[in-house]
């Protein structure tokens, strides 16, 4: 059965400023933990594929003399280079390109780093293009979070019921393909990783609690592929009542919303021979 996946190029056309701004950052202990397992030389180089605004370039690039923060998104790779210019990152280099065609030389990475995105990309293809991008001893992680509309808190079903109704209400039910779950049940992404050549991925967690503002959650969802600011379109203050009403009886008493972030990675390391 085939496992690729169809995503459209321009999905997060018009989030970029949402999504460095809600997405919630990784935790420093997952960063310094990725740091110590994998054992980089701090002279290397990183290579952040699908990077988004750089939730892993930024706090990762102290530990690598180069970054190569690649995303097909032109609108996230310019937000990388502003917000490298401001904080005088000079070491990061944002590369506007698709996973499944960048050009880069045999062994020239000592990490590599996927956020939130393997899902979207030819697992296949990528694992192979890692592979050989990497130096031998080098080493793959997939980083992930739990997203705020998958839970069994009350306020997080009524948060998934009301995205699924404004999707539905705005034609927008097939941005995403409603299978994208099944080929990483089929084949897990530690399984495509070895098949590719790599030694076996080794799961790491990170939980962490996040309280939810009524306005962050707003901002969350204009950062998403499936409810970004063009598909909400003159809609927006409408959603937002929406949204206050759907999950505002369910606040906690300071007024947010507690979610339990559960913040994994998924590492697999190339052979040494």
């Amino acid at each position: 059965m085939d496992d690729k996946l169809h995503f459209a190029v321009d999905l997060y056309q018009g989030t970029a400023e949402y999504y460095d701004r809600y997405r919630l950052p990784y935790p420093e202990a997952m960063i310094e933990d990725l740091i110590a397992r994998t054992g980089v030389s701090g002279q290397g180089r990183l290579l952040d594929l699908a990077c988004g605004t750089g939730q892993l370039a930024f706090p990762l690039r102290r530990s690598f003399a180069e970054v190569w923060a690649v995303d097909r998104e032109p609108d996230f790779t310019q937000m990388v280079q502003a917000k490298a210019g401001k904080l005088g990152a000079g070491n990061i280099h944002p590369v506007t390109a698709d996973a499944e065609t960048l050009d880069a030389e045999p062994g020239h990475f000592e990490l590599a780093v996927i956020g939130n995105a393997f899902h979207r990309l030819d697992r296949d293809l990528v694992a192979a293009r890692l592979l050989h991008w990497l130096r031998p001893g080098g080493c793959v992680a997939l980083c992930w979070a739990d997203v705020p509309q998958l839970g069994d808190r009350e306020w997080q079903r009524a948060l998934a019921a009301l995205l699924d109704w404004w999707q539905t209400a705005l034609g927008a039910t097939d941005r995403v393909p409603t299978n994208w779950a099944e080929p990483q049940r089929r084949r897990p992404d530690a399984q495509v990783l070895s098949e590719a050549g790599f030694e076996t991925a080794r799961r790491h967690e990170f939980p962490v609690e996040h309280r939810w503002s009524l306005a962050e959650l707003a901002g969350y969802v204009r950062s998403t592929s499936f409810l970004p600011p063009p598909v909400l379109g003159d809609q927006e203050a409408a959603f937002d009542d929406d949204l206050a009403a759907a999950i505002g009886p369910f606040a906690a008493a300071d007024g947010t919303f507690p979610h339990d972030v559960g913040f994994v990675y998924d590492l697999a390391r190339k052979p040494t021979d």
